[in-house]
């Protein structure tokens, strides 16, 4: 059985971050809300991002690092922008800017 780290964007931009061993299921119980807190208060839109592992503890793992990133961060891996996941993996005193507002991205 597999198990999946997903990303959820929500109505008010904020982006949700969670595990599941049935990725249809968790998206349809987030949309009629009253399961999560977070989402029912935030109304999802969309996923953004989703990743199968062949572990709980693997998918575990992987939400609990991916929560933790910055929303640059979450937006280049939903893009699947590997340079820009890259970038923004640095620390912010080591990234090459040529823009202020956005690190050289924007």
């Amino acid at each position: 059985m597999p198990f999946w780290c997903y990303i959820l964007k929500c109505a008010d931009g904020k982006y949700y971050t969670g595990p599941t061993d049935d990725l249809d299921r968790r998206i349809a119980e987030h949309h009629q809300g009253g399961y999560y807190s977070f989402t029912t208060r935030r109304r999802p839109e969309k996923l953004v991002w989703a990743d199968e592992f062949p572990t709980r503890d693997e998918a575990l793992e992987s939400e609990l690092r991916v929560k933790k990133w910055s929303r640059a961060k979450k937006e280049a891996l939903a893009s699947g922008d590997w340079d820009r996941l890259s970038h923004f993996a640095k620390p912010p005193r080591e990234r090459v800017s040529t823009a202020l507002d956005m690190n050289g991205y924007g």
